[in-house]
C-alpha cells in the first residue's frame, strides 16, 4: 500500500512526496494533489522526510538518511547510486558519471537514466551538469535546479519551508 502526501515549499512550491510501507518510492515537483493526499504527512516515514527536507532548505542538512525504493533497470540503479554519492554543493558531469560506474561511453544512457531519477532532490540528479558546466535538463524545471545548486553553494538566501 502506498502512502502520499504533498509537502508545501516556500513561495507557493510543492513537493509530492510518495511512499510505500517502509520506503520512499517518487518526489515530484510541482504537484499539489489535495485530493487523497494528506497536506501533512500522516505516515510516520512521510513526517521524517518533511523534517529532513526542511532541515535541507535551511542549510542545517547535506545528507538524507531515509529508506528509499526507486523502481529502475539495473544500469538507471547504478547511475542512481553513483548520484548519492556526489558531495553536497559538488557538481559532476554525465561523462564522469558514465566513467564511474565503468561505462565511460554511455554517458546518454546515463543522462537518461539522470532525467528518471524518481527522488530528486533525496537523489541528487540536480549536481549533474553537461561537461562544459552548462546547467542541463531537470525534472523541476530549470529554475529549481539552479534555486538547488545556489542553495547548495550558499549563494542564496536559505529558504524556509512552510
Amino acid at each position: 500500500m502506498r502512502s502520499c502526501a504533498d509537502y508545501a515549499c516556500d513561495g507557493g512550491r510543492w513537493l509530492h512526496l510518495v511512499a510505500d510501507e517502509d520506503a520512499l518510492v517518487r518526489v515530484e515537483f510541482g504537484v499539489h494533489h489535495g485530493d487523497g493526499c494528506h497536506p501533512l504527512p500522516a505516515l510516520p516515514l512521510l513526517r521524517e522526510t518533511a523534517a529532513q527536507l526542511e532541515a535541507y532548505f535551511r542549510g542545517a542538512l547535506r545528507q538524507f538518511d531515509l529508506p528509499l525504493h526507486p523502481a529502475g533497470t539495473p544500469f538507471q540503479l547504478r547511475v542512481w547510486e553513483a548520484l548519492r554519492r556526489i558531495p553536497y554543493g559538488a557538481r559532476r558531469s554525465y561523462l564522469q558519471i558514465a566513467v564511474e560506474i565503468g561505462e565511460p561511453r554511455a554517458v546518454r544512457a546515463v543522462g537518461a537514466a539522470n532525467g528518471r531519477n524518481p527522488l530528486p532532490i533525496l537523489i541528487p540528479c540536480h549536481r549533474v551538469v553537461g561537461s562544459t558546466g552548462k546547467l542541463t535538463g531537470f525534472g523541476g524545471g530549470m529554475a529549481w535546479k539552479q534555486f538547488l545548486l545556489d542553495l547548495e553553494a550558499g549563494s542564496v538566501p536559505l529558504w524556509t519551508p512552510q
